[in-house]
């Protein structure tokens, strides 16, 4: 298990080098494939992937990406509303069909899932944006690996002994810990390219931190919704890590805390 987890780990770790290096086009069309299959995957939870419901998820996820690229829907508000209203048009025709939560699920899949992962886009279109973007794996990735390695040797106090037994205090303070730490030493590494000083190269390792925290919230409410409906894994997609929802679960919560961090603070 360990071997296939370390495989697919090097191989996912590739090809998110790969896209982000790549950018524009290649990195929005990959974001979008990769929320369609997380979105998939949340709806099977709920029993409703291949419902109109779901399809209309799917569609509006399409739709948000394809915004991003052309900027033809003149206010977010009228997606969000129109998306609202179709999926309780469909809850209605349908009834009784659907459970309301499924309804709600649908809503809450494009969000979740397909708007807070496009941040990964529309960080790295920013300016210094093919720097900054790593910040988001740093707190995520970065964060949960040495959360690990903190733990296995130093956990002593349950962090969240219902929810999630295995991660400890330590744990997640070695995590926060070792994530500003490869995030200062990553801003120094490529403090020229990205034109930044020593304050700023702390004020980056700061952001990541807040990121890591946020990554064990998005990592936490992820395996809240599996205990919820008593699962074990969103798929199996990804060989020793899950689907894609067990593998972004983090970087969904830190994408779009480190876009809008670095949008105001940087």
């Amino acid at each position: 298990m360990f071997k296939t987890r370390l495989i697919s780990g090097i191989v996912l770790v590739a090809a998110a080098l790969a896209l982000i290096m790549t950018g524009a086009e290649v990195l929005l069309g990959a974001a979008c494939v990769i929320s369609l299959i997380g979105m998939y995957e949340l709806y099977r939870v709920y029993k409703m992937e291949r419902t109109v419901a779901a399809f209309a998820g799917y569609a509006a996820a399409v739709l948000f990406y394809a915004d991003l690229y052309v900027s033809w829907i003149p206010d977010p508000m009228m997606f969000v509303i129109g998306l609202l209203i179709i999926l309780l048009a469909i809850y209605v025709l349908a009834y009784p069909k659907y459970h309301a939560s499924q309804i709600t699920a649908a809503f809450f899949g494009v969000f979740y899932v397909a708007v807070m992962l496009s941040c990964i886009y529309r960080t790295r279109m920013m300016e210094k944006g093919a720097y900054i973007v790593w910040l988001i794996f740093l707190c995520s990735w970065g964060c949960d690996t040495c959360a690990y390695c903190a733990g296995v040797t130093l956990g002593k106090h349950k962090m969240s002994p219902v929810l999630s037994p295995k991660k400890s205090v330590e744990g997640a303070i070695g995590g926060l810990v070792g994530t500003f730490a490869l995030t200062a030493l990553y801003a120094f590494v490529f403090r020229t390219q990205m034109e930044v000083t020593g304050i700023q190269i702390l004020m980056l390792a700061a952001i990541a931190t807040v990121g890591g925290v946020i990554s064990m919230i998005g990592d936490l409410a992820a395996s809240a919704i599996k205990r919820n409906y008593e699962i074990k894994d969103y798929g199996t997609l990804i060989p020793g890590h899950g689907g894609i929802l067990d593998r972004f679960d983090s970087v969904i919560f830190t994408a779009p805390v480190i876009y809008y961090l670095a949008e105001y603070l940087l």
